[in-house]
């Protein structure tokens, strides 16, 4: 059993694992070459979605998380006081909506789909879809509401966890990069190097999201994630028009696709401050992140085949960020065979801050020995899926 644990990464991910591994009493150290939630987790919408996922392994640990969050916002409130800032923790649900005669079949077969996998998944007639919300444009052709997907402010929820796992025994070690590994004479990582000097720990779990790739090749394996470039357009503050997470059925794709080039769809919602997100892209360019006015100009046209009245709004900001892509499409939770004592949690792509809580509880029941509460053999760098995309250690 570890009884410390280097975790590298300061995002949503590596703070709930840090608060998971904590809580059990192991010894945590947090680095980040930056700062709590300075990279992705700062750099999205917040999604703590059921709806965009199909059957499968990543549904599961989508449903696992989904049960976590209430409670666990209940506690950090209990356990932070009312000074710091609220979570915005919202299970305002989702509604998808398909904008295209050709896309109604598909949504409705992909809800039927989910329900068989437990997923609440309500068809809605037009009537019951305008009455969720009321300024949705009557140009569509089906509809279905999923009341479990909720919302959460990302960058004050990766705080909020950092800060729990502090107060719990946690250290936090910002502005200071990882700069190699530490072997002992076996081959085992022992722990890091850093420009401030050496850190010792029994285990060292990645969590560095998209640069989670580089972080592994400093300490000797090769890792398969790449950064998948994603933007948002918000609003100038309005009266409170839009009620749920919206998105046409087409985002449902664009996350499961490969593709490299640009891909945008519909996601509309708005925020307690009263700004409305709108989103979303998918583009794989490394870790350009140069403004592409192309893109806000299909995120903003797409957003008013949901929403005409937003052509009147103003967009106050637009802001992008880079998320972990994995080549077959499910996160990397768990020990790397390759070398002894380096661990895992990356690879949610544009999911990690709903699957942060399962992901720290998978992690901590898996260094700890102890039963986990779902499979995690498909999370793990042994399945086959992700075998062709491995190389050995480096020396």
């Amino acid at each position: 059993m570890a009884n410390d644990v280097i975790v590298v990464g300061a995002g949503i991910i590596g703070a709930a694992c840090a608060r998971a591994l904590a809580l059990a009493g192991v010894a945590v150290t947090v680095v980040d070459r930056g700062t709590t939630a300075s990279g992705t987790s700062a750099a999205c919408e917040g999604n703590l979605l059921v709806s965009d996922k199909g059957p499968g392994h990543e549904l599961q640990l989508a449903q696992y998380a989904s049960s976590l969050w209430d409670g666990t916002v209940a506690r950090l409130r209990e356990e932070l006081g009312q000074g710091f800032p609220s979570l915005e923790f919202d299970r305002k649900g989702g509604l998808v909506v398909a904008t295209t005669a050709a896309g109604a079949g598909p949504l409705l077969d992909f809800a039927a789909l989910q329900r068989g996998a437990g997923v609440e998944a309500r068809v809605l007639d037009a009537a019951d879809a305008k009455e969720l919300e009321p300024d949705l444009t009557d140009a569509f052709h089906a509809a279905v509401f999923y009341p479990e997907d909720a919302q959460v402010q990302p960058a004050i929820a990766t705080d909020a966890l950092m800060a729990s796992a502090q107060q719990h025994g946690a250290r936090l070690l910002e502005n200071t990069a990882v700069t190699g590994g530490i072997r002992d004479s076996s081959g085992a990582l022992v722990g890091v190097q850093t420009p401030h000097g050496p850190l010792r720990a029994s285990r060292v779990l990645i969590a560095a999201g998209p640069w989670s790739g580089e972080v592994a090749e400093l300490l000797g394996v090769a890792l398969p994630v790449r950064p998948r470039r994603g933007e948002l357009l918000v609003t100038s503050r309005m009266p409170h028009r839009i009620f749920h997470k919206v998105y046409d059925g087409d985002y449902v794709g664009a996350v499961g696709s490969d593709a490299g080039e640009l891909q945008t769809s519909s996601v509309v919602e708005s925020t307690a401050a009263g700004t409305v997100l709108i989103g979303s892209s998918r583009q794989q360019k490394g870790f350009d992140s140069r403004l592409e006015v192309e893109v806000l100009g299909q995120l903003a046209a797409k957003a008013l085949r949901l929403f005409p009245f937003l052509a009147g709004a103003q967009v106050m900001r637009s802001y992008g960020g880079f998320r972990p892509f994995m080549p077959d499409h499910l996160p990397l939770i768990g020990e790397d065979p390759r070398l002894p004592g380096l661990w895992h949690a990356t690879g949610h792509e544009g999911a990690g801050i709903g699957l942060s809580l399962a992901t720290a509880e998978l992690v901590r029941d898996l260094m700890l020995g102890t039963p986990t509460r779902i499979d995690a053999s498909p999370f793990q760098s042994s399945r086959a899926s992700l075998l062709p995309h491995l190389t050995g250690v480096a020396a």
